[in-house]
Parts: C-alpha cells; structure tokens; sequence
C-alpha cells in the first residue's frame, strides 16, 4: 500500500502539468483571416476578428485563424506577423476552388469563402456534420499528443497563435496607426498521418503576445479542406 501512495504521489505533477483539449464529435467551425498590416482595409476585419475573444462557444464550437500573409510588404512596410507560407495557403485554397482568388481581408469558414462579412453580416451558419472527436494533449515537457477519431485525415497541422499584439505601423497604408491583433498564427507545424500523432512542441514563438493559444486541425492528404479542429489557451508557457 505505501509503494501505491508513493507511485501515485510522484505521478501527482506530471498529471498536473498536462493540458487536455477536446472537440467533441460534432465539426467545429473554424474561420480564417487573411489579413496584412500593410492593407487599408484590413484593419476593420481585425477588429472584428479580436470581438471574437468574447463570443461565447470560442474553442469549443468555433476556432480563428488570422494568417497575414506577405504579398502586400512591398507597398512601404513589411509586416512582422507575415510568412510566404501564410500567403502560398490563400493560394492553394484557389487553386482548390475553394476561394475564387486572392485578396485581402479574405475570410475563409470551415474551408470556403465568405464574402457575407463584406455585406455587413457578423454571423455565419455553423457547421452541422459529426465527423469524430479530435483530441490533444500536451505534457509538462511539451510533448504535443494528438488523436483523431473520424475517418479521411492524411496530415495534422499545429497552429501556435499569439493574442494581444499591438503594432505601431510607420509605413505603408496605414501609417500612423495602432493595430491591434489576436489569433495570429505565429507558426505551423504538419505532420502526415490518419489516426495519431505526437511531436515536439519547444521552441515556440515569443513575439510579445499576451497570451498564447494552440490549434490543432486534421485535413486529407493534399488538400487543406479542414475536417475538424480543437484548440485552447496555454495554461503555462511551453519553454521557449
């Protein structure tokens, strides 16, 4: 009995340090911005991306992605939270004929193009369909597990997103102003398979953000047609 008590007390940490995301069967919807710092009129699309952060069912029946993409830099000012990789996304969504082409603010929900934001609507239809719990785990080391319990998945993506970024643009279109950000993807990761996964999560990225949230999505091989989606804030930063 006391070799139990002490197993069970040395254990007591490591259980306390793992956090533990979970969908539910039913799809999550997710909405990606396609945002840049150096677009006049992205800045309205990005404070309504940053009203999501008190829309009730945020994680659980919805998750954001703000992807800035780099295709506008060369206009007078490079924005810091832009990757080629973020841009070449938007691209390969066209190329799917899941959007008709490439601009900014695009808004894109569970894998096809919503151009209702332009015509004042703030709500969508959420998806309907049960496609299978995906879960994620991440222990005290930063060992990131994930499972998928549905069927179709060839590839899992990792999004580390940064919330509570300010910028001071001095350049471009919108030189002079303030922005404000949240759910800014700061990095992706992918990894190929159906059913599991497990990878390293250290390293992640510190760009001054206020708090960090992860998002894990399972899509086909070869396409980026989302099929569910789970994601959380980081209780305790992973060592950076």
């Amino acid at each position: 009995m006391k070799s139990l008590i002490l197993a069970l007390l040395l254990a007591t940490p490591l259980l306390a340090d793992a956090q533990v995301w979970r969908s539910g069967p039913s799809k999550v919807d997710v909405i990606e911005l396609y945002t840049s710092e150096g677009c006049s009129s992205c800045p309205p699309a990005d404070r309504w991306f940053s009203s999501l952060r008190r829309r009730p069912g945020l994680f659980t029946e919805f998750i954001p992605l703000a992807f800035h993409v780099d295709y506008w830099d060369y206009i007078g000012w490079k924005d810091v939270f832009a990757k080629p990789q973020f841009s070449e996304r938007q691209r390969q969504y066209v190329r799917e004929g899941f959007v008709s082409q490439v601009y900014t603010p695009g808004i894109v929900i569970n894998s096809r193009e919503w151009r209702q934001w332009f015509r004042g609507k703030r709500d969508w239809v959420g998806a309907t369909e049960v496609v299978g719990e995906l879960e994620m785990r991440l222990d005290g080391q930063g060992r990131l597990s994930v499972q998928f319990g549905g069927e179709g998945a060839g590839q899992l993506h990792v999004a580390i997103l940064g919330m509570g970024l300010v910028t001071t643009v001095k350049a471009g279109e919108n030189r002079g102003r303030e922005l404000s950000h949240d759910f800014v993807v700061m990095d992706v990761r992918t990894v190929a398979g159906a059913r599991k996964w497990s990878l390293d999560l250290s390293g992640l990225p510190e760009v001054g953000q206020q708090q960090t949230a992860i998002v894990a999505w399972v899509a086909p091989a070869g396409s980026q047609a989302i099929l569910q989606a789970v994601g959380g804030y980081l209780d305790e930063p992973v060592e950076h």
